[in-house]
């Protein structure tokens, strides 16, 4: 107990918010899993957004924090709200529901949970240690960042912008009426 009280001492008033800042995600991110209502559900993972941009902050990656914010937070939310106000989602749907299904489902996440907890007890996925001589205070600017994208990171950064444009594409094929269908 003399231990973890003398943790809380020792800290800078960065780790003070640090840690509420992870507390915070922590618990909206529950929120995001048990919400019964997908709204909710939503407005949990704009809070995780937001607190998530407030580690990036402290990692002094401002740029990252405002894309997330802006793109995250803000347009892909915009999607999330719209396409489930769109499905209109209803109890009587989740009874339609068959048995394979839901046993398929749960296969599924035991499956990603088992493989997740494997990835994680590996050794080889061990978190580097950072010497805190070599920090530089441009690590999180911009030009660095585009410079490590356009560099390194080309054919990840496409493959990503593909995805998106097959996405939207996706999106479109959905949102598209056919003649008789019923307009809401």
């Amino acid at each position: 107990m003399t231990e973890f009280l003398s943790f809380f001492k020792s800290l800078t008033p960065t780790g003070y918010l640090f840690l509420f800042l992870t507390v915070l995600t922590l618990f909206s991110a529950i929120g995001v899993v048990t919400a019964r209502n997908p709204v909710y559900s939503v407005l949990a993972l704009i809070a995780t957004f937001f607190c998530l941009s407030g580690h990036y902050v402290l990692l002094n990656a401002q740029f990252l924090a405002a894309v997330n914010i802006i793109v995250y937070a803000g347009a892909i939310m915009v999607l999330f709200l719209f396409t489930i106000m769109f499905l209109n989602l209803r109890k009587e749907d989740e009874e339609s529901k068959t048995n394979l299904t839901k046993m398929a489902s749960v296969v599924v996440g035991g499956l990603l949970m088992i493989m997740l907890i494997t990835i994680f007890r590996a050794k080889s996925a061990q978190v580097p240690t950072v010497n805190a001589g070599t920090f530089s205070a441009k690590t999180g600017l911009v030009e660095n960042l585009g410079q490590l994208l356009y560099s390194d990171y080309i054919l990840p950064f496409e493959l990503a912008s593909v995805l998106f444009l097959v996405a939207m594409v996706g999106a479109v094929m959905l949102g598209k009426r056919e003649a008789g269908d019923r307009h809401f």
